[in-house]
């Protein structure tokens, strides 16, 4: 959930909301069911010759970060990454950051950075145009230009850098479009509006279009022979406008063509609003996503909180720990939002672990124990003989 979405996201929770393939992918799959019987200490790390896929681990979860790389999220720097990994204590598994559409190309240079690193790289990869700001509705990568062919060399040329990069890259598309926020969400293209129903349930134009336009970026990049993506479903925990057409399941393309599920959660991000517990703004939207599919692996894709004494980041995160070993154990990876930003009331809203010295001690705490594995797992991919 980004900046000005909190506010329009608390209002609803206030008032009572408490809910809201082909080839590599087969090995992906095959892999999650052989490390299911297997102790964690299993998976290895293999060397990097040939065709490697992911494995998700069988117990615990990769540790993960946003390290605050700039307006556009795509700044990314050795420095930084490696600087979060001094002050937190542990190695990340998994880097996150932005490539939006406006800037027109794959981002080469930041994977290398990440690989270099010895993390999975995670690409929020967004249909967005400069300069990149929310509430303003679809621009120039609307989603029937994109279903209309007008961008598919935008996307062959990125399919065909993804490929040649050769290494697992987990990659989200259209994030977070059940909000309200940004430009591809379903409530710009008819939102709850009926156009047809399927199997004796409603079909809502909003969710439909996007839903379709994911499908077809999907496809046209597995085209390409990028099988080397995984591609993540990533929601929301709430649902803006909080109505029946914009549940999750409306906007879910099915199992064919997801590989894990994503969802953001958020505590306290502005200065408005009441303070939310890890486990009010997690619960029902991690049963909800959880029911999309029974064995698909999930990642908290993002989450994290903001410093607003007296409320108590640091227990925020204590419990958000504590939680997701214990509580939410579908969730195989966590990517903290660590970031600091200005508001147009001259706030400040201070996701950063080290925002305080309680805040970054808390999640120092949580995030060494060993249930935080702190490099990605491969196993290598037989390759076909040669005839």
């Amino acid at each position: 959930m980004r900046k000005n979405a909190w506010v329009r996201w608390m209002a609803g929770w206030s008032n009572g909301f408490t809910k809201r393939v082909p080839g590599f992918v087969a090995l992906f799959f095959c892999a999650l069911v052989c490390c299911a019987g297997c102790r964690q200490k299993e998976a290895v790390v293999v060397k990097e010759e040939g065709p490697r896929e992911l494995v998700m681990p069988a117990v615990g979860a990769y540790a993960g970060a946003y390290v605050d790389f700039g307006e556009g999220e795509d700044d990314v720097t050795y420095d930084a990454i490696a600087g979060f990994e001094q002050m937190t204590g542990k190695h990340l598994a998994m880097v996150a950051f932005g490539n939006f559409w406006g800037e027109q190309a794959f981002p080469v240079k930041t994977m290398d950075i990440v690989s270099g690193y010895g993390a999975i790289p995670l690409i929020f990869w967004s249909p967005w145009d400069r300069p990149y700001m929310e509430d303003r509705g679809p621009d120039r990568f609307n989603l029937p230009d994109i279903l209309a062919g007008k961008w598919d060399s935008y996307i062959d040329q990125w399919a065909d850098a993804a490929r040649s990069y050769g290494k697992p890259i987990l990659v989200t598309w259209g994030l977070e479009m059940n909000g309200d926020w940004f430009p591809w969400s379903g409530v710009f293209y008819g939102g709850g509006k009926v156009t047809g129903e399927k199997d004796g349930q409603p079909l809502f134009a909003g969710p439909e279009l996007v839903k379709k336009t994911y499908r077809y970026v999907v496809d046209r990049v597995r085209a390409r022979k990028a099988f080397n993506i995984l591609w993540g479903f990533h929601v929301n925990n709430a649902t803006i406008p909080n109505e029946a057409w914009n549940r999750m399941a409306h906007y879910y393309p099915g199992a064919d063509y997801v590989d894990w599920l994503g969802l953001s959660v958020y505590g306290k991000i502005m200065r408005e609003g009441d303070w939310a517990s890890f486990a009010n703004v997690m619960e029902g939207s991690y049963d909800e996503i959880c029911q999309l599919d029974p064995s698909k692996p999930v990642i908290l894709a993002e989450w994290g909180v903001g410093e607003f004494p007296p409320n108590n980041k640091a227990e925020f995160i204590t419990l958000a720990f504590s939680g997701l070993q214990t509580k939410y154990q579908r969730i195989k990876a966590a990517v903290f939002w660590h970031e600091r930003w200005e508001n147009q009331d001259g706030s400040f809203s201070n996701l950063r672990v080290n925002s305080s010295p309680e805040a970054l001690d808390a999640y120092r705490a949580g995030v060494a124990a060993p249930y935080w594995i702190d490099r990605p797992q491969f196993r290598s991919v037989p390759t076909p003989a040669v005839r």
